[in-house]
């Protein structure tokens, strides 16, 4: 193990969260004149954090926490763009693999796509851990998320309440193949099951503001009665937000979102919006990186770790 870990996970317990950045790769810092030459010498550990993309604030906030955590306290985190790419994803991850990186965060494009890049991993013996999306396949070795399931509960449930338990809404759905996909719209949908409330719409935006408009202007014009949307995120929210309003129907339409951006919670506060359900991608981060030191130690972690989800409503 290098010597930097043992300054680096004491640096960690100091944690709580951490501010925006400004580098990708963080160099470590210089080593005090007293310090021995073999501690003087010694490598910064390295590890990877690859994203989905970083066209969304969610993602942002992620890379500029990290960015922040490397700056702190020394260590190197290499954080790669896979552009809403699965095949530019693996490439990632074969260019860290490359690198012998001393462990990985990996944030799925598509959970299904990424199993074989995470078994490549496990082939190369670098410890991976996955955030905010799982990965169906190889051996990851922690999972830090939301419980997508229960905040997608929680969105249903807030609109059966907007609502009185019966009107029609619209789902507008994020990347296909994506866990967080698949388990806002598993909880989203027991809501509406529940309370036995039509779904009339439901069709997938990417997870794009400028799907979630046009997807959205379509649904309009072929659905005339939609009492409220559900998006499995805030920039398809906006999107759909911004068609309801060219539309006249502002208002209107009741709009949750997902991920508390800093536009959906302003929204929010404006009454644009009806509600946006709250992670914590700051914490997600910072948790990820603090485990994956404990996991490259040799230390037992747990394998999946819960991050709490709160309501933004009006």
């Amino acid at each position: 193990m290098k010597k930097l870990f043992s300054v680096v996970l004491a640096t960690t317990l100091m944690f709580a969260a951490v501010g925006c950045g400004s580098s990708t790769t963080s160099e470590a810092p210089a080593a005090d004149a007293g310090a021995s030459e073999e501690v003087a010498t010694e490598e910064a550990m390295t590890i990877g954090l690859v994203l989905p993309t970083l066209t969304t604030e969610f993602f942002v906030t992620i890379k500029e926490t990290a960015e922040a955590y490397a700056a702190e306290t020394g260590l190197n985190i290499v954080i790669l763009d896979s552009q809403d790419d699965a095949v530019k994803q693996s490439s990632n991850v074969e260019d860290l693999i490359t690198k012998k990186v001393d462990g990985i965060l990996l944030i799925p494009t598509d959970s299904d796509a990424v199993a074989t890049a995470v078994e490549d991993l496990n082939a190369a013996g670098i410890p991976v851990i996955t955030l905010d999306r799982s990965a169906n396949g190889g051996e990851v070795l922690s999972h830090i998320a939301s419980d997508n399931v229960a905040g997608g509960v929680m969105a249903g449930e807030y609109i059966v309440e907007l609502l009185g338990g019966a009107g029609k809404v619209v789902e507008l759905e994020g990347v296909p193949g994506a866990s967080a996909t698949r388990e806002r719209g598993e909880g989203f949908n027991i809501a509406m099951d529940a309370a036995g409330i039509e779904v009339v719409a439901r069709q997938t935006a990417n997870f794009s503001k400028a799907e979630g408009l046009t997807v959205m202007e379509n649904i309009l014009q072929a659905q005339p009665e939609i009492d409220a949307v559900f998006a499995h995120n805030d920039e398809m929210a906006l999107g759909a937000m911004e068609a309801i309003d060219a539309a006249g129907r502002s208002g209107e339409i009741k709009i949750v979102g997902f991920d508390a951006s800093a536009d959906a919670v302003a929204a929010v506060a404006e009454g644009t919006m009806a509600a946006t359900v709250a992670q914590k991608p700051d914490l997600m981060t910072t948790t990820g990186i603090e485990t994956l030191l404990q996991a490259i130690a040799g230390e037992t972690v747990p394998e999946s770790v819960p991050v709490e989800l709160a309501l933004v409503a009006e």
